[in-house]
């Protein structure tokens, strides 16, 4: 009953705040509603028993990537002078959302009721992955990991070497 609640707490949490993204006027409210986001899809890795994903989807999109996207809004904004917004839409590509997104309920909705995982006899095994993924990595595909390490340390020096030429 508790996974129950927790289960629909962050569906709900992702459900809002994305809507928050696509439905708010200023950008820095969408970029903030998209950290709710990030962090609902989290909580729903967690429950997944994918503890590797979820600290994965913090590490990455909530601290690299969204940082990004804020501070981008932040130093454009000062640039300009202008408020950034997001434009209007029109009553026909708002008619076409509504349509579009009752039918994709509709569709949720038949197939949640005609699929019968709620008795399944599926057991979830509660164990950490990370343990996995680290023995995977430095055993079976450590070359690969190696090659990807040595390829993004080079990306990068380029990358600092294009952004220091003046």
């Amino acid at each position: 009953m508790l996974f129950d609640f927790v289960f629909y707490m962050f569906a709900v949490i992702v459900i809002v705040s994305a809507m928050g993204v696509v439905f708010s006027k200023k950008m820095m409210y969408s970029a903030f509603s998209l950290l709710f986001t990030f962090f609902g899809m989290a909580g729903l890795y967690v429950l997944l028993s994918a503890d590797f994903v979820a600290v994965t989807q913090i590490m990455v999109y909530v601290g690299g990537i969204l940082v990004l996207i804020v501070f981008g809004v932040m130093l454009t904004s000062k640039i300009t002078g202008v408020d950034i917004k997001t434009g209007t839409i029109g009553k026909i590509q708002l008619t076409i959302g509504a349509i579009t997104s009752v039918i994709v309920a509709i569709i949720l909705l038949f197939t949640y009721l005609n699929v019968e995982w709620m008795t399944s006899q599926f057991q979830i095994e509660v164990s950490t992955t990370t343990h996995f993924i680290g023995f995977g990595l430095f055993t079976e595909y450590l070359l690969p990991f190696f090659v990807a390490a040595i390829l993004l340390l080079v990306a990068f020096i380029g990358a600092a070497k294009i952004a220091r030429r003046k």
